[in-house]
């Protein structure tokens, strides 16, 4: 079995890479400070973004590698495993934001966590940074260290959580500039999601699958889900679940004009589990019922 490190505290982690703590909830942690070591797998309690400032070698990410060259974040959220089972003797560099999920609790950042949907990004969708944007980077880290160094105060909490979302809403925009810049790759993402729901009708997936979700296709194309439905969203101004739901209509429209195939045989044959749910969807997108809809036609 694979022998998979659990560090469930911020203590823990900075123990871990010979930090002091300084708050039981969060710190700003200076990887080099720790001790070479053999890389191993980690699965981390907390929420975790890493800053790579020079090449460290490969870093294994749930099934993938990633080579960080100067300027990268990877954001880690609690319960993902990050880390490399090699073997290999390496020394960590960088810096890391570490924060406990109980840090936030009923905080405006606590309650909104879940927008920041890059925590759950795969490795080679780490964000890249310009030299521009890795100063406003540092500089939030600086605040957050200059009041982890400060003396807890009743201000303490708000200014560190305060700044932690200064941070994210930065990478946010940072991330939105990223898929605007990469736009030819991702226009390719594009190509290819359209390829795969073009083929997807053609096959038997709709009777073995049954609907494409979006989880299926950001598999099919080697993305993470949350990547995936905000490249879709940027790029069509549309959902990835609904513009898969605007080509199942599309083709649905299709095949209700062939009068050999009851409309049921038609919901199951588009991969709809019950007729009613195909009939819903239809009325919702078309205005009109299936049936009124082959009858107009």
């Amino acid at each position: 079995m694979e022998n998979i490190i659990r560090i469930d505290t911020i203590s823990q982690f900075n123990a871990h890479n010979n930090n002091e703590t300084l708050h039981p909830l969060v710190n700003i942690v200076d990887m080099s400070k720790a001790d070479r070591r053999t890389k191993r797998r980690i699965n981390y309690g907390f929420y975790t973004v890493f800053l790579k400032e020079v090449k460290c070698g490969d870093l294994k990410y749930g099934c993938n590698y990633y080579d960080y060259e100067e300027g990268t974040l990877v954001f880690v959220g609690p319960g993902q495993v990050i880390g490399s089972d090699n073997g290999e003797y390496y020394q960590p560099k960088g810096t890391a934001l570490v924060f406990h999920p109980d840090l936030i609790k009923g905080t405006s950042l606590g309650r909104h966590i879940q927008d920041y949907t890059f925590f759950s990004y795969d490795v080679h969708e780490a964000l890249h940074l310009s030299e521009s944007e890795r100063k406003i980077i540092i500089d939030c880290f600086d605040k957050i260290r200059y009041e982890l160094g400060h003396a807890i105060d009743k201000h303490s909490k708000t200014l560190i959580v305060s700044n932690i979302e200064l941070f994210l809403n930065y990478c946010q925009r940072f991330y939105d500039r990223q898929f605007i810049t990469r736009d030819l790759a991702h226009k390719g993402v594009l190509q290819r999601f359209e390829s795969l729901l073009d083929s997807y009708w053609t096959s038997d997936k709709p009777l073995t699958v049954g609907l494409p979700s979006v989880g299926y296709c950001a598999d099919q194309l080697n993305l993470s889900a949350n990547y995936f439905g905000d490249l879709i969203k940027k790029e069509t101004g549309k959902s990835a679940q609904d513009y898969i739901q605007s080509k199942v209509i599309d083709v649905a429209k299709e095949k209700i004009f062939d009068t050999s195939k009851s409309l049921s045989e038609i919901a199951y044959g588009l991969g709809f589990k019950y007729p009613q749910h195909f009939t819903r969807l239809f009325k919702q997108r078309v205005g009109y019922s299936p049936i009124e809809y082959r009858s107009l036609n």
